[in-house]
């Protein structure tokens, strides 16, 4: 018997974007194809996004990070995430990460990465993500439909000029509009896989293990230890 396969989606983003009504949308595409498909929402401390699927009988499993990095939170579980959604014979799986650290990407090589963003950030905001929008394969911008049309185009300039390879598309997170052309995107390029072993992520963690990431609280020099990066304030 072969080893069961699964196709993995991951959803990156920076907060208040929209990116769960934009999920929505398109695993509702998903479903009028028939489509088995479930959702791993993570966030740090709490969310009700999970009642939001459950209310549309939208599979949905919540995980949070409680006091550690949602991305590396992601990383240190995805593995068992994806070996779970195979033991339910799914044929996607999307994962919904937290995404608030603009150093870290949740992404892995050859594994779909998608990226939320939202046309009324600041025009600048592109520059400001970091990998999580640079290394992203497919770029979602949302409340581009209450702007102008020459402030869209500018921001999707932005976002090209950060990750010039990606396929940037504008979704509407009320009404989904252009959410079917965006599930069928995803059904273009179908990547199974039997496994994530052996796999690498996209862009390396920040490298910071300092005292106050293990619980220290005061604020003096002689207590800052490992990792500490001091500014310049001489220039």
């Amino acid at each position: 018997m072969s080893e069961k396969k699964l196709n993995l989606i991951t959803f990156s983003w920076p907060p208040s974007s929209w990116k769960t009504s934009v999920i929505i949308k398109i695993i509702k595409d998903f479903l009028q194809k028939n489509i088995k498909i479930w959702v791993v929402k993570m966030d740090c401390l709490m969310t009700d996004d999970d009642k939001l699927y459950a209310e549309l009988w939208i599979p949905v499993k919540k995980a949070l990070s409680a006091n550690i990095c949602p991305d590396h939170f992601f990383v240190s579980n995805i593995e068992e995430i994806f070996d779970w959604g195979k033991k339910q014979d799914l044929e996607i799986l999307i994962t919904e990460s937290a995404g608030l650290c603009n150093r870290c990407s949740p992404y892995i090589k050859d594994i779909k990465a998608v990226c939320v963003i939202d046309n009324l950030s600041w025009i600048n905001t592109p520059k400001k993500i970091g990998p999580m929008l640079k290394l992203a394969d497919i770029v979602i911008v949302t409340k581009w439909d209450i702007v102008s049309q020459a402030e869209r185009e500018v921001f999707v300039s932005r976002i090209k000029t950060v990750n010039p390879k990606a396929v940037v598309m504008h979704v509407n997170w009320l009404n989904g509009q252009w959410s079917y052309e965006l599930s069928n995107l995803l059904l273009e390029d179908k990547q199974f896989y039997e496994t994530l072993e052996g796999m690498y992520l996209r862009f390396s963690m920040p490298t910071a293990v300092c005292s106050y990431c293990l619980w220290e609280t005061r604020i003096w020099k002689r207590f800052q230890m490992w990792n500490v990066k001091k500014v310049n304030l001489d220039d």
